[in-house]
């Protein structure tokens, strides 16, 4: 596919083609122990690399990430989406544990989807990434109101949490993209291809790097293809849904009389 994604809104006056006026929206959600604004930064040169194609909201987790020394006070701007074990933490090498909080966090995405969309797309990295699985494992099973398009998943994992269990029980087949490093020690990459193994439409991104989402040049033309592809199903989709409309308009049955078809049935 190239660059020439196009949209029916809007034709370029200086030539045949349509300009592209739309981008799909996408909500993002970060790893544990960040907070949206952080993610946001991280993500600077990814989203400079897509801008053309995709927006990006990013919303924050309700819950305090447990301090790193015992006794410390929480960190404001270190927060978790559930947490797995009795003590308050989570690690995404836990099994069989709990989510404690885990509802909250699905509330909160699922009002933000609602009151910030339209999006097409989910984002997460790390637990968020995990986030991510489970959202679009829920949709599947329509257990959620979240209705993703796509998602794109970074150094994700399945969720050990014994509640969880339940979201991987189908395939999921809309597209991913999966980026995993390869030498990741806190999110080992067989963990990251567990994850990617529960999708049927799949594109699956290396790195030779650790637990961080890459976007140097060797990742850039990857992230570019996907996003065109995205925007270019998005905008054939709005094209089918105009289409319909205009369709059923037609369709439907004319009962309005005439001044003289009045007059008559009077």
């Amino acid at each position: 596919m190239t660059n020439e994604a196009t949209s029916s809104k809007q034709k370029d006056s200086s030539s045949n083609t349509l300009e592209i006026t739309d981008k799909v929206r996408v909500l993002c959600l970060h790893g544990y122990r960040q907070n949206g604004d952080a993610f946001k930064s991280k993500l600077g040169s990814f989203r400079k690399h897509v801008n053309k194609y995709a927006e990006f909201v990013f919303v924050d987790a309700p819950h305090k990430a447990k301090p790193l020394e015992e006794g410390a006070e929480p960190q404001a701007d270190q927060l978790s989406w559930w947490f797995n074990n009795d003590d308050g933490s989570f690690k995404g090498t836990n099994k069989n544990g709990p989510a404690f909080g885990f509802q909250e966090s699905l509330k909160l995405v699922e009002q933000t989807w609602k009151t910030q969309g339209p999006f097409q797309g989910l984002l997460g990295f790390s637990q968020g990434a995990c986030f991510v699985g489970l959202i679009c494992g829920l949709a599947k099973k329509k257990l959620t109101s979240i209705k993703p398009e796509f998602a794109i998943l970074s150094s994700g994992f399945l969720s050990g949490s014994l509640v969880h269990k339940s979201a991987y029980e189908e395939s999921v087949i809309i597209p991913t993209l999966h980026i995993y490093g390869l030498s990741d020690e806190i999110i080992p990459k067989e963990m990251s291809q567990e994850l990617a193994n529960l999708f049927k439409n799949v594109e699956v991104l290396e790195h030779n790097g650790g637990h961080y989402f890459p976007a140097t040049s060797q990742q850039k033309q990857t992230y570019i293809n996907f996003f065109q592809d995205r925007l270019q199903e998005y905008l054939e989709n709005l094209e089918l849904q105009q289409t319909s409309n205009a369709t059923f308009v037609e369709d439907q049955p004319q009962n309005v009389m005439s001044d003289e078809q009045q007059e008559e049935s009077d």
